[in-house]
């Protein structure tokens, strides 16, 4: 028999390379999609999507789906305390292993290794190293279609959002950003392609910013607040 895994879901597309790379592989037994949530506003943490569009994914998936909600500004002892219980609702259910999209960001793999050893279970990392500009090209010759819902205002201007990630949207990035946004400069939601049953059937609304402040490094810091720019996306 395959290995139970929990597959850390975030609706984007490196989750759903990740995903697709998995099954693919037949190696381990995806029983269940896990993603945060934020409660108060019951959107998807930073990507800002919907919970009713990641609802319809999973259902288009044919994969469980387990929403880890989480407070508008969660201490970490708060996080950790969340998280800690569902996992080990997670681990009744005989699933050893937790799967991730990340690509290149060594310390937030180190965590999760970290954390995951401790309650005895083990990290996969189906991207890992992979170079993203290879890896953006594999996902749309896959016939996979995503938007992007965030953009990070300090490296892209509010007329990405919104956007379907195609040849031309990669052709306008700038050469500091990264072409899968691995930095943090943009996040996506994937509505359709070879393992979805059906695409997500969705309208785009209204372009919104949303400003967050820097942490001061001394009081005398006057740097300007961190701005995102929000495309939100409406269910049919």
């Amino acid at each position: 028999m395959k290995p139970k895994a929990l597959f850390n879901w975030s609706s984007g597309k490196d989750s759903t390379l990740a995903l697709y790379k998995i099954l693919q592989e037949d190696q381990y037994e995806v029983s269940t999609l896990l993603t945060s949530i934020n409660k108060e506003f019951q959107r998807i943490s930073m990507h800002g999507v919907h919970v009713s569009l990641l609802e319809k994914q999973a259902e288009s998936l044919k994969i469980p789906l387990i929403k880890m909600e989480l407070p508008k500004e969660p201490s970490m002892e708060e996080y950790q305390q969340i998280m800690s219980k569902t996992i080990s609702e997670i681990q009744s259910q005989g699933i050893t292993y937790s799967i991730f999209g990340d690509i290149f960001l060594e310390d937030l793999r180190k965590y999760r290794e970290e954390q995951l050893k401790a309650i005895g279970m083990q990290a996969v990392f189906p991207l890992w190293k992979k170079d993203t500009l290879n890896l953006i090209h594999e996902f749309l010759d896959l016939g996979f279609k995503t938007i992007v819902t965030c953009v990070n205002g300090t490296y892209l201007d509010q007329s990405f959002a919104g956007r379907i990630i195609d040849q031309q949207f990669l052709d306008d990035l700038p050469d500091n950003v990264d072409p899968c946004g691995e930095n943090g400069e943009f996040h996506t939601f994937t509505f359709d392609g070879p393992i979805f049953k059906n695409p997500i059937d969705f309208e785009i609304g209204e372009i919104v910013k949303k400003t967050y402040p820097k942490p001061k490094a001394n009081s005398e810091d006057q740097d300007e607040d961190y701005i995102f720019w929000f495309c939100d996306l409406v269910l049919k």
